[in-house]
C-alpha cells in the first residue's frame, strides 16, 4: 500500500474516533468519495491497525443504526423551514 494511502486511512480512521463522524461527513471533510472512506475503514485499516479498525467499526455501526433518525429529521426540517417562507 502506497504511503498516502496508509496516512489518509489513518486520518480518517482519527477523525471519525474523535468525532463519531459518518461516512458522508468524512468524504466531505476529506475530499474523497464515501467508497473510498468506507473501503478504506473496511477492508485497508483491518490490515494496518485492527484495534483501531474496531473502535472504528463499533463508530460506523451506531451511525448506521441511526441514519433512518437522521434521514427523518432533515426531512421535518425541511418541510417546516418550507411552511415558514411565504
Amino acid at each position: 500500500m502506497k504511503d498516502y494511502i496508509e496516512d489518509r486511512v489513518y486520518e480518517i480512521a482519527a477523525y471519525i474516533v474523535e468525532t463519531g463522524s459518518t461516512v458522508r461527513a468524512c468524504a466531505g471533510k476529506f475530499s474523497v468519495s464515501k467508497s473510498t472512506v468506507h473501503k478504506d475503514m473496511t477492508e485497508r485499516l483491518p490490515a494496518i491497525n485492527a484495534c483501531l479498525a474496531e473502535q472504528v467499526r463499533e463508530i460506523l455501526d451506531v451511525n448506521k443504526a441511526e441514519r433512518h433518525i437522521r434521514g427523518g429529521l432533515a426531512t421535518k426540517a425541511k418541510y417546516e423551514q418550507l411552511e415558514e417562507t411565504p
